[in-house]
């Protein structure tokens, strides 16, 4: 393989192999890169979605660190893509990070990729990002696919406001305050989840939140791509009902509903019809979620009926 010197705006002092890409039948030179972190959007699903200028990235960078190799090499491949592979993910980070570190500012050219999407959106990027940044070193971004956004394109609801949460937490307790912390949060809410606590999740959701309308986006940009929508309590049934399903899972929420004023009757009859089914807890999430009032106080008149009716 011929090597050539860095032209001027490239990294000093540092020969490059030759490198190139092919798209379709065409094979495309990389343009050489100057010292300094890429960080570069992959794919979700569909390898047709990189972008050019994320190509010649990976093609020219002088090391990939990827989430998880084995993915990585998958895109690679498909575009005859030799650029070497070193692994960067938390288990590994904090001794990988300073590597990296040193070799770009010895005027290396690195890209960081996770397995899919752009990088820092729930991976271990932040650091290396942050330490770069500290250090002085040159960090770019070469934009391209997110599974947030592609979920919130596809969700048929109102998109202008939105709050990234990512993954919530696992056990029950800690995920049903979280999310009744977000209750308040004037525009969509968008979370990633596990297969296996889909149903969970959705009837947590459903019991902190209401009613709202909903989209569950699995496998987006793959074969098998699905979008449910519906309300939230619809959505949780219907998954309590199915099996596991598999894939990526984007959960996109829309804002709070617009709620008209209640009067102290009808909320203490609504108070009093979830009390036939929920305890005093669940009850008072699920009609301050309905009627978009602090949980607090539902809390404390549902104490109090709760009361009245022994």
């Amino acid at each position: 393989m011929t090597v050539i010197k860095a032209p001027p705006g490239a990294s000093a002092g540092i020969a490059r192999p030759n490198r190139s890409f092919v798209v379709g039948a065409a094979l495309v030179p990389a343009a050489p890169l100057s010292a300094g972190l890429y960080v570069v959007a992959t794919p979700i699903g569909n390898l047709a979605d990189v972008t050019l200028r994320a190509l010649s990235i990976l093609a020219g960078a002088d090391l990939i660190l990827a989430e998880d190799t084995r993915v990585s090499r998958t895109l690679l491949a498909r575009y005859r893509i030799e650029t070497p592979l070193s692994p960067y993910h938390e288990h590994n980070a904090a001794e990988a990070r300073p590597r990296a570190l040193q070799r770009i500012a010895e005027g290396r050219a690195l890209a960081l990729i996770s397995d899919a999407g752009t990088p820092l959106i729930s991976d271990p990027g932040f650091k290396l990002v942050t330490e770069a940044v500290a250090m002085g070193l040159v960090v770019t971004a070469a934009p391209g696919p997110s599974a947030a956004l592609a979920a919130l394109c596809v969700a048929g609801l109102p998109a202008d406001r939105f709050f990234f949460e990512g993954f919530l937490p696992p056990r029950r307790p800690a995920r049903r305050e979280r999310i009744n912390a977000l209750a308040a949060v004037p525009g969509a809410l968008v979370f990633y989840e596990a297969p296996g606590r889909l149903a969970d999740t959705l009837a947590d959701l459903a019991l902190e939140l209401g009613p709202r309308p909903t989209a569950v986006a699995r496998e987006l940009t793959k074969l098998h791509e699905e979008v449910r929508r519906g309300a939230l309590d619809k959505l949780a049934a219907e998954y309590g009902g199915e099996e596991v399903p598999r894939g990526e899972i984007v959960i996109v929420v829309g804002p709070p509903l617009a709620r008209g004023a209640v009067d102290a009757a009808a909320l203490d009859g609504d108070i009093l019809a979830a009390l036939r089914t929920l305890s005093v807890k669940d009850a008072a999430a699920a009609v301050a979620a309905r009627h978009s009032l602090p949980r607090r106080h539902v809390y404390a008149r549902a104490l109090a009926l709760a009361g009245s009716q022994w």
